[in-house]
């Protein structure tokens, strides 16, 4: 009897409950959310919490009600750590992988958890790799797309003085998935219209997909499967331009890898959250539907929520592109499971059929 096929949201967040967040956060203006559970603070910045199911048990019930069966849980951007002193950045983080951890550990037919480390600090993020890995049991490595040195310049994820994150990763046959975020801290505009957040954002992506394929990680890493957050989605209409700079000027891109290599490569992956067929489509043609891993990107309003504005609901771009032929139902269903389990797996039979039976239970 064949087995139904799983619906996997490759993107999504949860945030602790008030009380589960350490006062130290707080007291230091890290991270924090208030008793009443409306909004989410850091030090000088709030924003509102949008949909209950930012929470574990709205979660869960959101999930039933939209025949989700397992989600993959991202860290929380506000706890990068950018700009903090170094104990607090590592406490901080500590308590993100500690959380997500303890979630994917009582839910583990509901959960993948991710874990975040801050590459400013090298030795303790390799340190960081290895406890989360061997003593917490995770699989996903999750990186934002820039982030501050030492000695405060904001550099790309994908810097060479960073491969040894990238060694780890490959040693673990960990997934990595790429976010952005903090992008008003280093591009010189007035935060207005969220732009950072409907713009910067997808170039942020742009940028380290440039350097990861520019370096060939994905060929010098092969057991590292990087995705890509909203699909990556200016590196797609981009393509077209890399390509002819690196042509056009081989004298800027001496040593690196041609960007046609790294097109449709299995190690690349890039998640549905692109808000329109079109833009799917694009995605789909660039890299081909093997590469792509559905990502809702909940409960966040610019993820796929229920919306009557845009009579929206969880899923509805991928029924969108099968109606409209973009893919078939077998491309359909891999979109919503092989692919996810590939990218969070790779060639491992043995961790794919471990990951089917955890989430079947």
């Amino acid at each position: 009897m064949m087995k139904r096929k799983l619906r996997i949201n490759g993107h999504s967040h949860l945030l602790p409950y008030p009380e589960e967040i350490p006062e130290f956060m707080q007291e230091k203006g890290i991270f924090w959310v208030d008793k009443d559970r409306k909004f989410m603070l850091q030090k000088d910045w709030k924003r509102p919490v949008t949909d209950s199911s930012f929470f574990l048990n709205e979660k869960l019930e959101w999930m039933a009600r939209n025949k989700i069966d397992h989600a993959v849980v991202l860290n929380l951007s506000q706890l990068y750590g950018n700009g903090l002193r170094v104990e607090e950045m590592k406490k901080a983080l500590r308590f993100q992988n500690d959380f997500n951890a303890r979630i994917q550990h009582e839910h583990p037919t509901k959960f993948t958890c991710g874990f975040v480390v801050h590459p400013g600090f090298l030795r303790s993020a390799c340190w960081e790799i290895e406890r989360c890995v061997e003593q917490l049991g995770l699989q996903l490595l999750c990186l934002p797309t820039h982030y501050m040195d030492s000695i405060g310049t904001w550099r790309c994820i994908f810097d060479e003085e960073n491969e040894p994150l990238f060694e780890l990763a490959n040693t673990y046959n960990l997934a990595v998935e790429i976010h952005p975020y903090d992008g008003e801290k280093f591009i010189k505009l007035e935060n207005t219209s969220w732009r950072f957040h409907l713009i910067w954002m997808l170039a942020q992506c742009g940028d380290a997909y440039h350097f990861l394929t520019l370096n060939g990680y994905q060929e010098k890493f092969p057991n590292m499967r990087t995705c890509f957050a909203h699909g990556g989605q200016l590196s797609q209409i981009n393509l077209g331009r890399r390509i002819q700079g690196f042509d056009g000027r081989p004298d800027l891109f001496e040593g690196k890898h041609h960007p046609r290599k790294a097109v449709g490569h299995k190690n690349i992956f890039f998640d549905t959250l692109v808000h329109d067929t079109g833009g799917l489509e694009l995605l789909i043609k660039n890299q081909g539907a093997k590469q792509v891993i559905m990502g809702l990107d909940d409960p966040y309003p610019l993820g796929e929520m229920e919306s009557e504005k845009q009579s929206s609901y969880p899923g509805k771009i991928l029924d969108l592109a099968i109606k409209n032929k973009i893919i078939n139902q077998i491309e359909y269903e891999a979109i919503w499971e092989d692919n996810v389990i590939t990218w969070l797996c790779g060639d491992d039979e043995n961790a794919k059929e471990k990951l089917i039976n955890r989430i079947l239970n």
